[in-house]
């Protein structure tokens, strides 16, 4: 594959450190907004995360072209009928901290026992590029949540999302075996296997 310069439509530098990360060894370099002096202010009115990401992916096309990545990622539990889903970085309020939001999902889920307390960690992602059509995918990575937390890796609501095949919360993971397994990183891999192919 001939390099390319990926630039990443985010402002959340722990994004890009992901996918900077799922990317290595392979001949992309990853451009982030803080590194070419662009915010992004877009309003993420899509009703799904493959419509959020395809707003964030066109603000940031029509702007710089080239190749522009973006993704919309949230957290689904199943007995809150899939919430937080697309409003999980909102959750409880825009500005509510993460210990916050995770005190609120401990008061919803207060009566339902662990091993029922299943969620998914949901990711879509988006691809526009100059020279061929766009690549939409969607993956995702299921676990429990739990009622305290563990470890001081990743972000969000990796410390309270449980993964039983490793047996440790995604914030126990190192940033490789977090790579292999995450909504984010088996996006990033299914966003270059059609990149490959087209």
């Amino acid at each position: 594959m001939n390099r390319r310069k990926i630039a990443i439509a985010t402002n959340n530098e722990d994004k890009v450190r992901e996918i900077e990360q799922a990317l290595l060894g392979i001949p992309n370099e990853v451009i982030s907004l803080k590194s070419i002096g662009i915010e992004l202010h877009v309003d993420e009115s899509g009703k799904t995360f493959a419509e959020n990401a395809m707003i964030k992916a066109k603000d940031l096309y029509e702007r710089i072209g080239g190749y522009v990545l973006a993704d919309d990622s949230g957290l689904c539990i199943d007995r809150l009928g899939g919430a937080p889903g697309i409003y999980s970085s909102r959750f409880f309020g825009a500005h509510s901290t993460y210990k916050e939001k995770f005190s609120e999902l401990n008061r919803l889920l207060a009566d339902v026992p662990l091993p029922l307390r299943t969620a998914s960690f949901v990711c879509s992602m988006v691809l526009l590029r100059d020279d061929s059509d766009a690549i939409v995918v969607e993956e995702k990575l299921s676990g429990i949540i739990l009622n305290v937390e563990f470890g001081d890796n990743g972000f969000g609501y990796d410390p309270i999302f449980y993964v039983p095949e490793k047996g440790r919360t995604v914030a126990q993971l190192s940033d490789a075996e977090k790579n292999q397994i995450s909504h984010r990183g088996k996006a990033i891999r299914s966003v270059l296997e059609k990149l490959r192919v087209s």
